[in-house]
This record gives C-alpha cells, sequence and structure tokens, in this order.
C-alpha cells in the first residue's frame, strides 16, 4: 500500500534530483533536496485537510488530484506564479519576467520580495476563513472542548467569521501602512493594495467554498434519489444511467482543493527564497514536496487515518490558524520558516496523540 502510493513521489524524487545535478551540478542536488525537505514540513497539515475533502470524491478525481492536480502545483503554483506575480507588479510581460528570472535573478528575488504583502494577504485572508469556520461549527468530536464549546456557540451569529476575518485584515493593513510609512519604507502606498489582496482572498474563499458546498449538498440528495431509482430500476429489471451532478460536485470539489493548495504554497514559495533565488531548482525542490504532499493526502485518505486518528483534523485546522496568522504578520515583519514548519508538526502530533489517547482509553472501556 505504502509503494503503491508514493511510487510516483520517488519517482518524482529520483528525476528531480537527476535534473538538479545535470541543470547545476551537486550543489544542486543538495539544494534542490532541501527545499522539498521545507515543502514537506509546511505542507504536512495540508494533506490532512485535502485528505478530509479528497474522502468525499471518487477513485477518478482522486488520480486526477494526482495527475493533472500535480501539474497545477509545480508548474503553476511553484512556477508561473512566482513569474505572474512579478510580470503584475513589476508591470512586466510574461516573457520579459522569466527572462529576468533567468538572467537577473537578485532583482527578480527583489521583486517577489516587494510583492509578499500582497500574497501574504490573500493566502492569510483565505486561509483564516478556513479555520474560522471551522472552529465556530458545532462538532460532535470536540479536541480541545474548553475552547471548542464556547465558540460553537458563539458560531450561531450570522457571518461572525467574516466579520472577525475583515476586522483582522482592517487592522493588518491599517499596521501595515502606519509602520512602513513611520520607517520610511518602500511599501508607505501599498497598505490599500493589501487591503484589496486581503478582500480578494476572502472572497475567492467565498466564491469557491461556496459553489463546492452548495453542489456538495445536492450530491448527497441526488445519491439518496440515485438508489432509490437504481432499486427501482433492478426490480423492474433495467439499468438507468448515473446521474451527471456527481461529476460537477467533484469539479468544484478539486477547484476548491487547488485553491486551498494555492495558498498554502504561498509561505513555501516565499521561504524557498531563502535559500535560493534560481527559479528552476526551486521549481524542483517545492515539486518535490508537494508530490509527496498529494501522495500523503491519497494514502490517509484510503487508510482511513482520519476515521481512526479523529483528532487529526482539528488538529490541523489549529495549523491552518497559526499559518493564516503568520503570513499576515510576514506582511511587515520576517518570521523564520522552521518556526512556521514547527507550529504546524507540534500541533498535528499533539493532535494524533490525543486520538492515540483516546483509542486506548475507548479499548479499554469496551
Amino acid at each position: 500500500m505504502l509503494w503503491k502510493t508514493f511510487r510516483w513521489a520517488f519517482a518524482v524524487t529520483a528525476l528531480g534530483l537527476a535534473a538538479g545535478v545535470l541543470y547545476d551540478g551537486w550543489t544542486a542536488l543538495g539544494i534542490v533536496a532541501i527545499l522539498s525537505v521545507l515543502e514537506i514540513s509546511l505542507s504536512f497539515d495540508n494533506a490532512v485537510i485535502n485528505a478530509g475533502i479528497l474522502k468525499k470524491m471518487n477513485a477518478f478525481w482522486q488520480k486526477i488530484f494526482l495527475t493533472i492536480g500535480i501539474v497545477i502545483a509545480v508548474f503553476g503554483m511553484r512556477l508561473v506564479f512566482p513569474v505572474v506575480i512579478v510580470a503584475v507588479s513589476a508591470r512586466l510581460s510574461p516573457w520579459s519576467a522569466v527572462h529576468l528570472a533567468l538572467t537577473d535573478k537578485d532583482r527578480y528575488q527583489e521583486l517577489v520580495t516587494d510583492a509578499h504583502p500582497s500574497i501574504a494577504a490573500f493566502g492569510g485572508m483565505f486561509l483564516l476563513m478556513i479555520f474560522l469556520d471551522f472552529v465556530f461549527e458545532d462538532r460532535e468530536i470536540k479536541w480541545l472542548g474548553w475552547l471548542e464549546r464556547p465558540l460553537a456557540r458563539l458560531g450561531r451569529v450570522d457571518m461572525l467569521s467574516v466579520c472577525i476575518a475583515l476586522i483582522v485584515l482592517l487592522v493588518s493593513a491599517v499596521t501595515f501602512g502606519a509602520h512602513a510609512h513611520q520607517h520610511g519604507g518602500t511599501h508607505a502606498d501599498k497598505a490599500e493594495t493589501v487591503l484589496l489582496a486581503g478582500v480578494a482572498g476572502l472572497i475567492t474563499y467565498m466564491v469557491v467554498g461556496g459553489l463546492s458546498g452548495f453542489f456538495e449538498q445536492k450530491l448527497e440528495d441526488e445519491e439518496e434519489r440515485e438508489q432509490e431509482a437504481e432499486e427501482a430500476a433492478r426490480r423492474a429489471g433495467r439499468r438507468d444511467a448515473p446521474v451527471k451532478l456527481a461529476g460537477k460536485a467533484a469539479f468544484f470539489m478539486f477547484l476548491y482543493l487547488e485553491v486551498l493548495d494555492a495558498s498554502f504554497s504561498f509561505d513555501g514559495v516565499i521561504g524557498a527564497f531563502a535559500i535560493t533565488n534560481d527559479i528552476v531548482l526551486m521549481a524542483l525542490g517545492l515539486g518535490i514536496g508537494a508530490m509527496y504532499v498529494r501522495s500523503l493526502t491519497v494514502y490517509l485518505v484510503r487508510q482511513g487515518t482520519l476515521d481512526d486518528y479523529v483528532y487529526l483534523e482539528h488538529g490541523a485546522h489549529y495549523a491552518i490558524g497559526a499559518l493564516s496568522l503568520i503570513l499576515l504578520v510576514t506582511i511587515q515583519y520576517q518570521i523564520n520558516e522552521v518556526v512556521t514548519g514547527l507550529v504546524g508538526v507540534v500541533l498535528i502530533g499533539a493532535s494524533f496523540w490525543s486520538s492515540v489517547r483516546r483509542n486506548r482509553a475507548l479499548r479499554t472501556a469496551a
């Protein structure tokens, strides 16, 4: 099972490391390996969250997630996205941005860093909404009951998560503008851009999440009708064609997964510049890491890990909340990527251990 799920990740690792050596020698191999570990450590919580969504999709869409999805993740977010950011922020053509990335790497890194506040605001708001909607929902299983019970009661207030997210964004934008102006930084005029990027992240979450939720609910309703129709058809000796709504629902859930992955990749892409400003090595290293994250997602689904360790999803969402706040803080302050990775690992590790203790208690009681 382990080999079957991770065989493509192993293959991509071998090819990626070999490509790194051919591109820039043995030093490049070390850089690619470090970037791979960075991506995996920063995105483990992403795998847990993705697994909660992917388990609702059939085997076909799981394969799409591992094929087309990985192409989008590697080439779209880890290679094309930084180039697009440079092209938009510096008002260059895409080809000029690519040329700049290959010929003037220091200037390219400077432009990407300059666009970081807007990137962090967009990704931070998207992830913050995921966290808030989770903690404000009343769930049967609670990990930190002393915290989750009162939050679930507060969640009865309509649009509370949106209001809190907008307040956090407003404080971040105003503080950023005041800080930049006080220190005479180059970002003094970009508080408005941060605000717009954050609102765009909020709107993206509401549109994509709303559509996926809408079609997921319709899928559940149609599945009930389909089961009744199939039973009637079986009794009548005929076989009806399956409904097509499942594909539509799965498509929007897949779209939601891709936007979610994009938001998770922001910190990895920005953090990678602390190691290298070569976009080829960056794409190779982060791409290998992204492949492992996707394989891990499928492994969690097929092993039923989230059903066995019920607090894992809670820990992952708390890690998302921490990551969203870290992204918003990095609008004006630099935070080491090791800190970002450790926060997620600690929270997920704690939720896993709590799940193990819960399972032992249940077995003892039985």
